[in-house]
């Protein structure tokens, strides 16, 4: 659900999945998945979405587990948190048709798969898969786009789990021991990862440059006295003030106030984002109903940010503020900084590093 330029990541998976020709999706929700339900209900361009429900966060194998009892026959898998485009999705049906085969993987290009999964293919039959790979063979990197049939939800249960968790490239690695056909079809398409909260910036200047180009809603009002740079994306209802400075390479969410005299550039502010009056905004990620209040700072540019266990050097990132983060006013924002759901920042503040949600932060 979080955004990509103006809509939601799952929205664009959506689109492409009917762009390629699918008529009925079924969609493995779990934390937070009363807010998918309630974004998309029970249709989506016509396509009717049945939810199942992952009770608990078991691993990818384990979310195709849960949709079984939705499934016949063959079956088309993706992952709901990366960008693709249909073409990827149509070479994949188009390959699994033109030789059957248990389960047919969709890859893409890489120079680098260091960060994902790796395939090594042998005339268009996977010999072997790998999380992570450090070795230096010829990967195609896994795009998580699959068309199984029915044998997959056995494998994935002979499978052993890891750290308590069922995988999916351990269930098709199972598939592979006992002898079954897996085959690879490497598609030109267009694959993008949102792993970490920089990334949905590169998505949003990707789709941007893209094609989105300037787009202001038509319920959108745009101070004449406002200054509007392309590339940018203005959803409905958005209000940008006089002498607020736009773009380039911003998305607006619906409902989004940039106030008098704020700046904001290179920034994906999803919907109900409000910053105030005088405020600076840059290279930031905003969930919903953010507040950033008068002359606050986002400075923007390089930084080392910590995400878990690992530290990303050099990472362009102002700020990442979750849903319903709010800012009193006059606080500046580190390069780098995580800000949690719900936290407040009290005036004149400087925020860094990651703060749990809910937290309050003095100066």
């Amino acid at each position: 659900m979080l955004p990509a330029a103006t809509k939601p990541i799952l929205e664009h998976v959506f689109d492409a999945l009917i762009d390629a020709g699918v008529t009925d999706i079924t969609v493995v929700v779990g934390y937070r998945r009363t807010r998918v339900q309630s974004e998309f209900g029970p249709s989506y361009r016509d396509v009717p979405l049945t939810y199942v429900t992952q009770d608990k966060q078991l691993g990818s194998g384990h979310a195709l587990l849960a949709a079984e009892p939705a499934t016949e026959g063959s079956t088309l898998v993706v992952n709901g948190d990366q960008l693709i485009d249909s073409r990827i999705i149509e070479d994949v049906i188009a390959a699994h048709d033109r030789e059957p085969a248990t389960a047919t993987l969709g890859l893409v290009r890489r120079a680098n798969v260091t960060r994902y999964g790796g395939v090594l293919l042998e005339d268009g039959a996977v010999t072997e898969i790998v999380e992570n790979p450090r070795d230096d063979r010829g990967y195609q990197l896994n795009a998580g786009v699959y068309a199984f049939e029915p044998s997959i939800f056995e494998a994935i249960r002979r499978s052993e789990p890891r750290d308590g968790e069922q995988s999916l490239v351990d269930g098709i690695a199972t598939l592979l021991e006992v002898g079954e056909e897996v085959r690879g079809v490497v598609s030109e398409g267009t694959w993008i990862d949102a792993t970490y909260p920089w990334d949905l910036l590169r998505i949003a200047d990707d789709l941007l440059e893209d094609g989105e180009e300037r787009r202001i809603a038509d319920s959108a009002s745009v101070h004449e006295d406002a200054t509007v740079l392309e590339p940018v994306v203005i959803d409905d209802d958005c209000v940008v003030g006089p002498g607020a400075v736009v773009g380039p390479n911003v998305s607006l969410g619906e409902n989004v106030t940039i106030g008098s005299n704020a700046t904001v550039e290179r920034s994906v502010l999803d919907a109900d984002t409000r910053v105030d009056n005088g405020a600076t905004i840059r290279d930031c990620v905003t969930g919903r109903g953010v507040g950033i209040g008068p002359n606050s700072t986002v400075a923007g540019g390089p930084s080392d940010v910590e995400i878990g266990d690992r530290v990303h050097r050099e990472t362009i990132l102002g700020a990442v503020l979750a849903d319903h983060v709010r800012d009193i006013g006059g606080v500046t924002y580190e390069p780098g900084t995580v800000v949690g759901h719900g936290a407040v920042c009290h005036g004149g503040s400087t925020v860094s590093g990651t703060i749990v949600a809910d937290a309050e932060v003095w100066s």
